[in-house]
């Protein structure tokens, strides 16, 4: 791997197939990159967003069609290096999310006998399908969590409490901080959103986020889509650029915030 001048960084491997065995060389020098990695321990939201070179966050209502192969290596890198994957409701409809499994990332990249990382979802009037596998196939050491409020309609609480652990935070809007402090609590130190542009807006409005990883498809999407966040109108948020590396026309970009 080279590096990118001015900035440092590898260009990326180019094949989203994750292998059984010891990670190859080129996955563990990308995750090098991102460090963070689940179970350091220490408390971090990242975010990791794909958007067309004119700002699009989908192209043809998904994000996945921004993608290329090594934006999903890199997807499957920054998976590897979570301990839970924050996401909101439309986005896994939109995206058809399913548990993680442990053969779709990389085992070496985790503390020795880590199970997947869980998903949470975020879903303040809980419009989910109670009997999605989302829900019903999660490993049971990495059983799914939903977060709403306490004036979510009570018998689809109870259908989806069945298989997943809910959680209320806020009374009729979700208070994000206090979402972040209940899954710390329950040993999610190292969290990853992959959005969607709703839920990033609120994470950013809170002055929560702590990391942001935006991969520029060489595309022009044109259209009307969402930008990466979705937010009411507010100051400015600064950020510092740590990296940019890239693959195939495709920018890989890490910012944190300041």
């Amino acid at each position: 791997m080279r590096k990118i001048h001015p900035v440092q960084g590898p260009d990326l491997p180019v094949t989203p197939r994750v292998t059984p065995g010891p990670t190859p060389v080129g996955v563990a020098e990308l995750a090098s990159y991102y460090g963070n990695g689940a179970g350091g321990g220490t408390a971090f939201l990242r975010a990791n967003m794909v958007a067309s070179a004119d700002g699009a966050a989908s192209l043809d209502g998904r994000s996945g069609g921004l993608s290329g192969p090594a934006d999903q290596m890199l997807f499957t890198v920054l998976r590897s290096l979570a301990d839970l994957i924050l996401v909101g409701a439309g986005t896994v409809r939109t995206e058809r999310y399913r548990p993680v499994q442990a053969s779709s990332i990389w085992a070496g990249l985790r503390p020795a006998g880590a199970p997947v990382p869980a998903i949470a979802i975020v879903s303040g009037r809980l419009d989910l399908d109670p009997d999605s596998k989302l829900l019903t196939a999660a490993a049971p050491d990495a059983q799914t969590i939903v977060i709403t409020t306490a004036s979510a309609p009570p018998e689809q609480r109870a259908a989806i409490a069945e298989h997943a652990h809910v959680i209320d935070v806020g009374q009729d809007k979700i208070d994000f901080g206090a979402a972040l402090a209940a899954l710390r609590e329950l040993g999610y130190a190292s969290i990853l959103t992959e959005g969607g542009p709703a839920l990033l807006g609120h994470l950013v409005a809170a002055n929560l986020l702590d990391e942001l990883c935006l991969t520029t498809s060489p595309v022009l999407a044109g259209g009307s889509a969402d930008r990466i966040t979705v937010t009411a109108a507010g100051p400015a948020s600064p950020l510092s650029l740590v990296h940019v590396l890239h693959d195939d026309g495709f920018l890989f970009s890490r910012y944190s915030r300041e």
